[in-house]
Parts: structure tokens; sequence; C-alpha cells
């Protein structure tokens, strides 16, 4: 019998508990698949903890993994047993060894990628195309403000829109980090905690500001991430690490014409063709090494609860990912 993740009550990483269950047969239009490797998110962090309410209890976090099909439901058509697949799904049930879940969710995975770089970048690198193509298109010359440039989306957004011709200024919480976001591409890196970081983006940009900045760390960065923008400039808040952003006035925004946005990947990519059509860039973007998702720290599945506490941990850079 399979095991997977049980939360069967919100809190800490320990209420994630190694179980057995029972995993049923594909209805149609269904596919059962073997994992290989899971990755392991904030979101994930946010579900177990209860910040985020949207999993039934008892059970399975988790929402991207990688693997092969074991079997196919009546009318599957593009997929059979032993196909490469991997996936992002908002159903949750990831963190299991199998699962069975929407034919029409999983993305063929191509040759030549890892495993571990699949589950450890997939929803990230989405994230990344989503952030860079249509929540703000970047474009070459732009000034590009990155927070948690040595993070898991950080890493990927300063190294694509670094490819992309954009002048990436990362900022880190400490200096071991430095290394890492110069290696993603970053022209000028701010330690935050050691730097005005508003005071820093002027002076790189001689006072413009930037075109985009891009925030996952939320209540702590994010008036000062709309003090950096340019004129016309977008701050896209996508995550909220440090907490969430508390009200402000929206007539904020005029003094610069600038725009927030609050963008969810699921979202934008809500449609099949316009999920597959980012995953194929997103593999492009990895064969061609534009894309060098690195720091990949693996736990067993069993050993859920430690991959949370790593993620949590303020040290940890990189991705976290489980194994089965």
């Amino acid at each position: 019998m399979p095991s997977a993740i049980v939360l069967h009550q919100s809190g800490a990483p320990e209420n994630l508990q190694f179980e057995p269950v029972t995993v049923r047969d594909p209805l149609p239009n269904e596919v059962r698949l073997r994992h290989m490797a899971v990755g392991v998110n904030f979101h994930d962090i946010y579900v177990r903890s209860g910040l985020y309410q949207t999993l039934a209890l008892p059970g399975t976090p988790g929402i991207e993994g990688v693997g092969f099909v074991v079997s196919v439901g009546a009318g599957v058509q593009n997929l059979k047993a032993g196909d490469r697949v991997a996936y992002i799904y908002t159903g949750y049930g990831a963190y299991a060894e199998e699962r069975v879940l929407p034919a029409d969710a999983v993305i063929r995975v191509p040759d030549g990628i890892d495993d571990h770089v699949i589950a450890a970048s997939l929803l990230k690198g989405l994230t990344a195309h989503v952030l860079l193509r249509q929540v703000y298109a970047v474009k070459p010359g732009d000034w590009v403000l990155v927070h948690a440039a040595a993070g898991g989306v950080g890493t990927l957004l300063s190294q694509w829109a670094t490819h992309m011709g954009a002048q990436v200024i990362g900022t880190v919480g400490s200096a071991h980090k430095v290394p890492l976001a110069e290696r993603n591409g970053c022209a000028h890196i701010i330690q935050y905690r050691q730097e005005d970081f508003v005071t820093r983006v002027k002076d790189i940009t001689g006072g413009a500001g930037v075109q985009v900045a891009y925030d996952a760390v939320g209540k702590d960065t994010f008036f000062g991430s709309l003090e950096c923008l340019a004129s016309c400039g977008h701050l896209a808040n996508y995550g909220q690490a440090s907490g969430p952003v508390p009200p402000f006035e929206v007539s904020t925004l005029f003094a610069k014409s600038n725009s927030v946005s609050r963008p969810s990947v699921f979202h934008h990519l809500r449609s099949d063709e316009k999920r597959q059509a980012a995953a194929v860039a997103f593999f492009e973007a990895l064969k061609s090494r534009a894309l060098k998702p690195d720091n990949i720290t693996p736990f067993p599945l069993a050993n859920a609860a430690q991959a949370h506490q790593a993620m949590e941990s303020r040290s940890r850079h990189g991705s976290v990912i489980l194994t089965i």
C-alpha cells in the first residue's frame, strides 16, 4: 500500500504525518501517477500552519510533483503508462508516493532534465515566466528589483531577467548570499538588513527608480518597493514571507502613476494552452542553461516535517524537495 503525508490539524511541522493511504483507480479523464520527487513551497508552509485554510483536513498538502504515469482513465488520449510528466495543481495531494489527478493538469517532461530539477523549479519557473512575461513584460535595459534574489523564485527571476537584457538589482538578507546573487546575474546586490535598499536603489538608478519590483517578502519591504518604482513602474507582490501587507490608500500610487498587482500563477495559467506554452518556454530556458537551478536540498517524503523546518530557516537558500 502506498504512503503519503497526512495533515490532521494545522500547526507545527510535526503535524505532517507519514501514513499508509488508499489510492483509487483513475476515473475518466484522470491519470494515476507514481512520484519520483515533489516540490516544497512556501504555499505548503502557509497551508500547514493554518495561514491558508484551503486544504480540507485531514488532507495531503503539496501542489507540484514529477513522476511517471501508472495508469490512465477512459477518455485520456495523449498519455499512457510509463510517460514522464510533471504538474502544478491547486487540488493538493502531492506529498504522496502515488496519486490521481486530472489528465489535463499534467505536463510532459522532455528528456535531459533531471527529476530533482523539475521538482525544485517547475512552480517557481512558471511563476517567474508569468511575472517576467505577463504581469510586467520585461524589456532589454529595464531596471528590475528582485527581493530575495538568492531564494527559489528570486534565483530564477534574476537569471531569466538578466538573460532577457534587464539590469537586475537583487536584495539578500545576509553576506553569505551575496555570491549566490552574483552567480544569478544580479548587476547590483543590496544587503537589505545592513543598508537602506530604497536609498541604494535610487543611487544605482540615478534617481530614476526601477521599472518593476518583484517582492515576495511582503510586509517588511512592500512600501519600500513602492518608493523604488520609476514613473509608471509596477510592483508585483507575489508572496508574504514577512507577513501580509497592511491596507494602504490607493491614491498613494498617483504620485508616480504606479501600479500594484498580487498575481497568482494559477490564474495566469488557468487554461491548458497557457500552461503548456509557459512550460515549453521554461523547459527551453533550462535546456539552454539560461536558467540554472542549484542548491537543491532533498529530503525523503517521510521527513516532510524536517523539509518544512529547512524551508522556514533564515539560513537556508535554494530549493527544498521531497524524494520518493
